[in-house]
């Protein structure tokens, strides 16, 4: 169930903003976590190339932190490129007490998976879409970025030296965190005068969301919060991006400066687009481009694209072959194959008309919502079996998990 929050947030950059750094015990973090590791040793030299899990409850993952093996680390000065960056054991690391990102908040952050397939192997999901928003939101703080090839490299080295801790099949995943902040000592506000990239990695179960609006909805039997703008139009569910079906719907709101541009978002928005309707995905495009104020004479007339580029002495030609064309299409639509995707303005009051809910995000993949809950009255959704949710769950998790093969070329196997 969620509830709607009368809490308004506006984010000022694509990537997840940074807030502050903690230190914990190794003892702390899994506890945290909600894991217990069995017999922990510090990682010796060759301990990411053996072929052997680390020794944990794979049963019991939460979304926690679960310290791993290795970290990666890049520096650079201001106006310069980061250098080669290195690995180093996972551990505490040394900031100055004037740093940007203590002092002004001056860092981000990405979020991305590791899932280990059937057959042993490690697949990435579009790690340079990851490595491509760290770059937009590095320019608007004023940062420098590493390049999307440093970015990828550093992803690929982290999970390679960690290997171990990527959840066998079905157990979970691995979640890779790359890092990026104003290490430089800096007193006015301005932009640091050194970057650290650093990327590190933990193995993770489900995904669970705690700050203050979202426990004061757990308190009141609820388990997330869907959040509006001050205009009462949808927004995000806590750190998730939201879609309602209706009818041949997928609706969805645009991502326009307060909506993190979610890269499970962009991935099922491209996915409706093959998902079971390879029969009809010629039409689709076509459809798609066709306004709902255009619909009904569309029905009535011919494919419009088609009808405003035959000149006017074709018109009565056309006429005449309108009625196979209308039926076609007609036959399409009934079937419910064409999926329409729109990004626009969701006005709250749409949540009544909706016949399912889900959300997007790298930690919950995709996600059906039972039932959303406004000014106390409670809406009911579809899911399960059948549901356009479902569908698109099983196409995306199958393309992470290597079970579908990717023609779409998203993920990246690890050498």
């Amino acid at each position: 169930m969620l509830k709607v929050s009368d809490y308004f947030r506006k984010w000022s950059i694509p990537s997840r903003i940074a807030g502050s750094i903690l230190y914990k015990t190794r003892d702390q973090y899994c506890r945290t976590a909600g894991a217990e590791v069995e017999g922990y040793n510090e990682p010796s030299v060759n301990s990411h190339v053996n072929g052997e899990y680390a020794k944990i409850n794979w049963d019991v993952l939460g979304f926690g932190l679960i310290p791993t093996d290795y970290m990666y680390i890049m520096n650079c000065s201001k106006d310069q490129h980061f250098s080669q960056g290195t690995l180093t054991p996972f551990g505490k690391i040394e900031v100055n007490p004037s740093s940007g990102i203590l002092n002004y908040g001056q860092g981000l952050f990405e979020g991305l998976k590791a899932h280990r397939t059937a057959n042993g192997r490690i697949l990435l999901f579009r790690p340079e879409e990851n490595a491509m928003r760290m770059k937009v939101g590095a320019k608007r703080m004023c940062m420098q970025a590493p390049t999307v090839e440093q970015f990828v490299n550093a992803v690929k080295q982290t999970v390679h030296s960690n290997k171990r801790w990527v959840p066998p099949p079905g157990k979970g995943a691995m979640y890779i965190r790359p890092l990026l902040m104003g290490s430089g000592p800096v007193l006015g506000v301005a932009p640091a005068s050194e970057y650290t990239f650093i990327t590190y990695a933990s193995p993770v179960g489900n995904y669970h969301k705690i700050y203050k609006p979202i426990a004061e909805a757990k308190a009141k039997g609820f388990t997330d919060v869907l959040f509006l703008n001050a205009e009462k139009y949808i927004e995000e569910v806590s750190t998730t991006n939201i879609f309602l079906v209706k009818g041949n719907e997928i609706l969805t709101p645009p991502t326009s400066g307060t909506i993190l541009p979610g890269i499970t978002r962009k991935s099922i928005i491209e996915i409706t687009h093959v998902l079971g309707y390879q029969t009809t995905s010629a039409r689709y495009y076509e459809v798609e481009q066709i306004t709902l104020t255009r619909w009904y004479e569309l029905e009535l007339m011919t494919m419009w694209y088609e009808l405003e580029q035959i000149t006017s002495t074709r018109w009565y030609e056309l006429e005449q072959t309108t009625s196979t064309r209308c039926y076609e299409l007609e036959e399409i639509t009934s079937t419910r194959y064409l999926l329409i995707v729109k990004e626009r303005a969701i006005p709250v009051g749409e949540l009544f008309d909706a016949e399912e809910v889900f959300c997007t995000g790298t930690a919950v993949g995709v996600n059906s919502v039972n039932s959303i809950t406004y000014q106390d009255t409670r809406i009911a959704y579809k899911r399960g079996a059948g549901t356009v949710g479902q569908k698109l769950y099983e196409m995306l998790t199958g393309i992470q998990t290597g079970r579908i093969e990717d023609k779409m070329g998203w993920t990246v196997e690890l050498d």
